[in-house]
């Protein structure tokens, strides 16, 4: 019915459980991560960046839609580079979710990225997309959770993203989850 850049919208027949018939609207992706930079003092590294779908800026934890066949840990390691212009050299994956099961199949695969450096000539160059104006600023565990209740962070995977981080153990630790340190890792 649609084929997008990012996304696919199709009408499917389905029977439900109960042997009902219906034709549902289905949002098709490729699935997305979503990170938790953390940077060497415990903040939480965040971009702000306007979403036309909504009329205004937001706040909102790093994220990027996985490229066709593209493993989410090299996806992780790439969309850090490329929204915050930091290379981190452990990914700890934190949990999964479906934000919107009710008509998308998205999965957005959250990790926390901790060891954070400046990219070296040795790095591949970030490539941000066309539509990337991106502004990343430093917070506070607390600050964020200042700004969910105040309203200043409206982005709901910026919210699950804190509590993931708040039920594996906090900031930086890494003793929770799927840890992979990436230095010397093949990162295509």
């Amino acid at each position: 019915m649609f084929e997008g850049r990012i996304f696919s919208v199709s009408v499917e027949s389905i029977t439900l459980p109960r042997g009902e018939r219906l034709e549902a609207e289905v949002v098709r992706h490729s699935g997305s991560v979503v990170l938790i930079p953390v940077t060497d003092s415990g903040e939480i590294v965040l971009v702000r960046q306007y979403r036309h779908a909504i009329g205004r800026s937001a706040w909102e934890l790093p994220a990027g839609s996985l490229k066709q066949g593209e493993d989410p840990r090299a996806a992780a390691v790439r969309e850090c580079h490329e929204e915050i212009a930091l290379i981190p050299s452990a990914i700890e994956r934190l949990g999964a979710f479906f934000p919107t099961p009710g008509y998308c199949d998205e999965e957005m695969n959250f990790y926390r990225a901790t060891g954070l450096r400046a990219p070296s000539d040795d790095d591949p160059a970030a490539q941000q997309d066309d539509d990337e104006d991106i502004e990343a600023k430093a917070f506070s565990v607390d600050a964020m959770r200042e700004m969910v209740a105040s309203g200043k962070i409206i982005d709901l995977k910026t919210v699950a993203g804190l509590l993931l981080l708040e039920v594996n153990g906090g900031q930086g630790s890494g003793n929770h989850g799927d840890h992979e340190s990436h230095e010397g890792h093949d990162r295509s």
